[in-house]
């Protein structure tokens, strides 16, 4: 039996986390983390420190809560499944030292097919970018949501520059120019409203044609789905950076 450590219990996605948890076989919750505790069905904790053993994390909280995570699951030399947006460069760097000490599965999404469009994304900018195809991404979401552009945009931009020939520039706002459109740039776009989940549209506008790849996400629990997948894939593995991509 797996246990887990739900950091941000409380929160949309912990609660979705939960809920599926609930269902398996061959994992379990042993305890939950979140600054402002509710009752749920396995004990939550304020902080980290009392939280009982446990054999990988799955953290759903926010940048803010990133540092000390990293320090305690370091500590306690615990897999990380790390799910929070939003971390700035210095946290990034953290993560890339934290996990020559641990296994950490980062991903800014966990869905499978958001992590099958980046292969779709990165193929078709090694195709199109080619010809002088321009590459734009839109993403939403409600309202609630902290960070943006969305991780997952910044995913999507990542994967099209692995395929692209040379490497662009992003571009997250042009009301302060007025000129043509640069080649070498991809222009992120963020849309917040109402209860939208998420949603994610790769725009490839070439002479006389566009092709657009996109992903719609209609409920939260794919994205649950997919880090209790990845935390059975972290269990017992050895130190390093892992991502979706592996465990799809």
């Amino acid at each position: 039996m797996i246990r887990v450590l739900l950091h941000g219990a409380c929160g949309h996605m912990g609660h979705v986390v939960a809920g599926l948890a609930a269902n398996e076989a061959d994992l379990t919750v042993a305890a939950g983390v979140d600054p402002c505790p509710q009752p749920m069905e396995f004990p939550v904790f304020e902080t980290l420190e009392p939280c009982p053993e446990a054999d990988v994390v799955i953290d759903f909280s926010t940048a803010s809560a990133a540092d000390g995570l990293l320090d305690y699951c370091v500590e306690k030399r615990l897999p990380l499944v790390l799910c929070s947006t939003g971390l700035s460069a210095a946290q990034l760097e953290r993560v890339r030292e934290a996990a020559e000490l641990i296994p950490v599965l980062r991903s800014a999404n966990m869905s499978l097919g958001i992590n099958t469009l980046l292969k779709l994304v990165r193929e078709a900018a090694g195709v199109l970018g080619k010809s002088g195809f321009d590459i734009e991404i839109v993403e939403k979401h409600h309202r609630r949501k902290l960070d943006a552009p969305s991780g997952t945009a910044l995913m999507l931009a990542d994967a099209a520059s692995d395929g692209l020939p040379e490497k662009p520039e992003y571009v997250f706002d042009r009301s302060g120019r007025r000129m043509a459109r640069p080649k070498q740039e991809i222009g992120i776009s963020a849309v917040r409203g109402g209860s939208i989940v998420g949603e994610h549209e790769v725009i490839f506008a070439g002479q006389d044609e566009v092709v657009t790849i996109s992903h719609s996400a209609f409920s939260r629990s794919i994205f649950a789905q997919g880090a209790l997948a990845a935390a059975r894939y972290l269990a017992g593995k050895e130190p390093g950076l892992y991502s979706m991509q592996d465990v799809v």
